[in-house]
């Protein structure tokens, strides 16, 4: 135990499948009405991260405006993402949507000869028309190899939450990894895009514990993308990559089962887990991880005095809600009223589960005005919740921290864990220094 009362134990050995957990015996499984982002959100960090790499997103003008106004960037400033705007003649059939995507993508490569990976993203109207984007990529590909070439992903809202527009988009790059040989020394791949800044603080730590070769999914570069076979172990550094973990897995790769890497403690058990997957010693994991765990344990303290006790209800929105949920219990002594998540991943999320206070109530998918009663009703200090309700809920009285924020902002690591308690913080701070 840390001075904070941190279990640092390693990992369990045969900890208990989710199916066994009690956590499972709360959950709410509810399918109506939802308020979510979609899956264009992501490019907002993902262009951030493959230096390289173009987002071209074919969609509408409502598109372009989300992505411009998200990201907070202006198009004269050159990002590494635009829309290929559908018109009305391509909804009429007046025009090829496949010759005009073409075109723009000619342009766009003979104008930006840096970008040497290209993105198609649907949209819901690309979606809705049926524009086989897949086709698109294939063919716009053996144009441009091997100066650039062309993938795509779907980005629509139609059936997914916002943080799905990542797993879409690594799970397109799982093929187009290079395959490790068969002789190749063991190597641990982080998989979700991370800042820089945490990326490398993590990567120092997992070299410290000695562990020789460590990739991180998404690379820099497009042209430094890892390679992966049957003697690689992936940790997810992300709770949302379904679809990414299983097209890994079926390239042979093995998944290292473990908490999230938010705070002290789920940190210190990503970590552990990578340690017991290389053979690490007990003895070396302490030495290597006590000083940057007590930093972040003596660092929460104060959020912690300002959190413990206050009671917090996440709606589903991010697929973040269970590890934080975890931490926010667990580190900062607050009370969960209820844990929504757009949906539970049963296998990925066994190891938060078991962490959880026994008796948490955990809803699965959502129907808003039923999630909205019960919040009302239990008027909880704080609600972690999307955009499109915390207004309203402000307007209620109740102090909101809006999800998409834990998104974006760097809180991830040891480094990040009172900047992540001071997130959940600040809001309460407000509505006191509002109140006075």
């Amino acid at each position: 135990m840390s001075a904070a009362g941190i279990p640092v134990a390693p990992p369990r050995a045969g900890m208990r499948g989710c199916e066994d957990t009690p956590a499972l015996d709360h959950v709410l499984r509810e399918r109506g009405q939802r308020e979510v982002f979609c899956g264009l959100t992501g490019i907002v960090w993902l262009h951030r991260k493959i230096q390289d790499a173009f987002f071209l997103v074919v969609g509408s003008r409502t598109c372009a405006h989300l992505l411009q106004s998200a990201a907070g960037v202006m198009i004269f400033a050159e990002p590494r993402f635009g829309t290929a705007i559908i018109e009305e003649r391509d909804l009429a059939g007046l025009a090829d949507a496949h010759a005009e995507l073409d075109r723009v993508v000619t342009r766009l490569l003979e104008r930006r000869p840096e970008i040497k990976l290209l993105f198609l993203v649907g949209s819901c109207p690309s979606e809705v028309i049926k524009l086989d984007l897949a086709r698109a990529a294939q063919r716009l590909s053996a144009r441009c190899l091997p100066h650039a070439r062309v993938l795509h992903y779907s980005g629509s809202g139609i059936e997914t939450t916002f943080t799905q527009g990542e797993d879409a988009c690594l799970a397109a790059l799982v093929p187009e990894l290079p395959a490790t040989a068969p002789d190749a020394p063991e190597s641990l791949l982080v998989v979700g895009a991370l800042p820089d800044i945490v990326e490398d603080q993590l990567g120092r730590l997992l070299a410290q514990l000695g562990i020789a070769r460590v990739d991180f999914l998404p690379a820099r570069r497009a042209g430094r993308m890892p390679a992966v076979g049957a003697r690689t172990r992936m940790l997810l550094a992300q709770p949302f990559l379904a679809d990414t973990a299983a097209a890994l897995q079926a390239r042979g790769v093995q998944r290292l089962a473990a908490p999230y890497p938010f705070g002290a403690e789920g940190t210190t058990r990503w970590m552990q887990a990578a340690a017991l997957a290389f053979g690490v010693s007990t003895q070396h994991v302490e030495a290597t991880l006590a000083a940057p765990r007590d930093r972040a344990v003596q660092a929460l303290a104060r959020q912690r005095a300002v959190l413990a006790g206050k009671r917090i209800f996440f709606f589903p929105d991010s697929q973040l809600e269970l590890p934080l949920a975890r931490f926010a219990a667990r580190e900062l002594g607050m009370q969960l009223v209820e844990v929504g998540t757009p949906y539970l991943h049963r296998q990925h999320m066994a190891e938060e589960l078991a962490l959880l206070p026994p008796g948490t109530l955990l809803s699965e998918g959502q129907d808003v005005e039923r999630q909205l009663d019960r919040c009302r009703a239990a008027r909880p200090d704080l609600v972690v919740c999307g955009l499109g309700l915390a207004n309203p809920l402000e307007a209620e009285g109740l102090t909101t921290k809006w999800s998409i924020e834990l998104v974006f902002s760097p809180v991830h690591g040891y480094e990040q864990a009172a900047d992540l308690a001071a997130l959940l913080a600040r809001p309460l701070d407000r509505r006191m220094r509002l109140a006075a």
